[in-house]
Formats: C-alpha cells, structure tokens, sequence
C-alpha cells in the first residue's frame, strides 16, 4: 500500500500542474465577447414595433442605402450589433425618454431606417433643442422627425431654421407640409437674402405666393436662379421679363431640372399640341408629374375624342389640372360602359404603358 501510495503522489502532483477544464459558463462568456450576428429585420420588428412585412420592406431600402453610403454603414447593419458608433437599443431609448411613443418610433424608423445608426451624442442634444429651445411638442417632434429625420442625423443648427420657419410660415403644420414637398428647405443656409431674390423676381410679400417663392429659392442660388430664366426664355421663346413673370406666378418651377422641364416642354408641343404662349401662361402646368397626370389624362383624351364623347371645347389645362376623384368620375367611370377598356388602358398609361395609335 506504501509503494501504491508512493508511485501516485507524483502523477497527482503533475495532474495538479495542468490547465482546469473550460466550465461551460466560462465557453459563454468566451463566445459572448464575439460580435454576435445583426438582423435589422428582426430588431425593426421586435424592438421598434414594425410589422413583419413592414419591417422586410424597410430593411432592404436601409441596406441599399447603407450600401451606397459606405462599407462601414453597412456592416453596422449586417453584422455586429453593440459597438461605440452603433447602439440601436441607445438610440430607441433615447426616442423613448424624448417622449415618443412605440408607435412614433415604429413610424420614425419605418421611414429612415437608417435613423437607428445616429449618435446618441449628437442625436440628444439637437432633440432636446427641438423642445426646449423651439418649443415643439412630443407629437410635433414625431411628426417632424417622420419626415425630417435624415436631417437631424445631419444637420447640427436645425434648430435655428425651423424656429425662423415657423415664424415665416405662420404655422408648424405649415412648415411641415412645405417640408413634405421640398425636404430639401432646411439644408439651405439660413440667408435673409433669399427674400430679397423673392422681391427682386417679383413676387410681392404681400402675395400669398411670397412663401412658395422663399421656399423655392431657399434652395437654389442666384446664379442657378438666372440660368433657369435663361432656359425659359430660350426654350419658350419669350423674353426673360415673361419667363420671370410665369416663375411669379409658380416659384415651385425654380425648383426643377432644366430636363424635367424640357420634357415636359415637349411632350406638351408636340403630342399635346399647345403653343409655347399657351404653357407661358399657363406654367403650372409644369409641376404636374409627366408620367403620371399629363400623359396618362391626355390618353384618356384622345381616346374620348376619337368616340366622340370628349366636349371639343374642353381644354387640355382645365383636365390636366382637375383633381383625380373628379377627373375619375367625370371622365372615366363615367363612359366605363360605352368604352370598353378605358379604366385599363388610364391605369396601364398611368404605369408608364401607353396604348398604341391602334390600340386608342
């Protein structure tokens, strides 16, 4: 017993040299060091309240546009989750103690996913400027932040500018329904010269297009201001008072490219077959989307005409302009049993597929 004795001492003194065993909870704690895998699929539904389909909708526009922007904005979505530059759960909290309800997030991050890789750091400060500073309420803040958010993640001085927006406009709701339409008002630099450029195109502060034309030249400059003006004349062959006058009249138009406006241009010439004078006068009829109310309304023409159902001495401008639950009733539901095919053939132009001279 002695010798069995004295033969193991050894080999459990060499035992008691090795390493311990890795313990199952110390495997956990190894593997949770490593960054763990990312699905902003999953995190929009089970942390920000989206729907399933919501949720696959708005991550793969979140990924397309992480791609655009950098290799780094899109790892931050696809792989790990917790690091320095990206906290989804800080940013979500950070919205929550703003005030903003399950259902405001839900609807923030919908429409910029990307909102969840803002910098709590930044992002707190400029919400609570928003507050405390502008005065906007939690409801007003959600609504803005619903179509402004890539603004906030942005811009640093946004503050500022809405508070000199909500004074211009009279209203935030105001504000906001410009912002709707033209997101692009509160990236400008904030430069009282704009209301002079206003004055100075001729539109009177007194008229109740003054705001339409600071809202538009917000957004250009006076050199692209005078090029527009320049492509008017030319193209409309006028002289550069008229053009400044049709700009009066829809300062919105400063706003658009000189190719959108050509091709409206010529599709209004050409197909529509209205004299240049007709559309100077007439200039709002460029702010109507081509592909979806100027071709579309002008295949239903042509189509009415051809059978004889059209009022020969109903214009071009009074249907184009005519909203679409009247145009609809007046126009399409209206004739849907003598022409067959007219509901198709609008809803088929309105995507983009005009029917052919055989086929009108």
């Amino acid at each position: 017993m002695l010798r069995l004795r004295n033969r193991l001492l050894p080999l459990v003194s060499a035992a008691s040299q090795l390493p311990s065993p890795i313990h199952r909870s110390d495997c956990f704690r190894l593997l949770s060091n490593s960054p763990a895998p990312f699905s902003l699929e999953d995190y929009l539904v089970a942390s920000c309240g989206l729907a399933p389909a919501q949720a696959r909708s708005a991550s793969k526009k979140a990924l397309a546009e992480a791609s655009r922007l950098s290799a780094k904005a899109f790892n931050d979505l696809t792989s790990a989750r917790h690091h320095t530059r990206f906290d989804p759960d800080a940013v979500v909290a950070l919205l929550s103690s703003i005030g903003l309800s399950r259902a405001d997030i839900a609807d923030v991050v919908a429409a910029d996913p990307l909102f969840l890789r803002s910098r709590v750091d930044r992002l707190g400060p400029r919400l609570r400027d928003l507050r405390d500073s502008v005065g906007l309420s939690v409801p007003q803040i959600a609504r803005f932040l619903a179509v402004g958010s890539r603004l906030m993640r942005g811009c640093s001085d946004l503050g500022p500018k809405i508070q000199f927006y909500v004074n211009f406009f009279g209203s935030f709701e105001k504000l906001l329904s410009f912002m709707k339409g033209n997101n692009s008002l509160l990236t400008a630099d904030l430069d009282k010269e704009v209301l002079q450029r206003a004055e100075e195109l001729g539109v009177p502060r007194s008229s109740g297009k003054f705001r339409q034309a600071v809202a538009a030249l917000a957004c250009t400059t006076k050199q692209r201001d005078t090029a527009m003006l320049e492509f008017l004349k030319t193209t409309l062959g006028c002289s550069k008072s008229e053009a400044a006058i049709a700009v009066s009249k829809v300062p919105v138009i400063l706003s658009l490219s000189e190719q959108n406006l050509l091709r409206k241009f010529q599709f209004m010439i050409n197909d529509v077959g209205l004299e240049p004078q007709y559309i100077l006068e007439r200039s709002i009829l460029f702010t109507h989307s081509l592909e979806k109310r100027l071709v579309p309304r002008h295949c239903v023409m042509k189509i009415l005409l051809a059978k004889g159902l059209l009022e020969t001495n109903l214009s071009f401008y009074s249907i184009a302009r005519m909203g679409e639950k009247s145009f609809r009733l007046r126009f399409i539901d209206y004739h849907k049993d003598s022409v067959t095919g007219l509901a198709d053939a609008y809803a088929a132009a309105c995507r983009g597929r005009v029917p052919s001279g055989d086929q009108l």
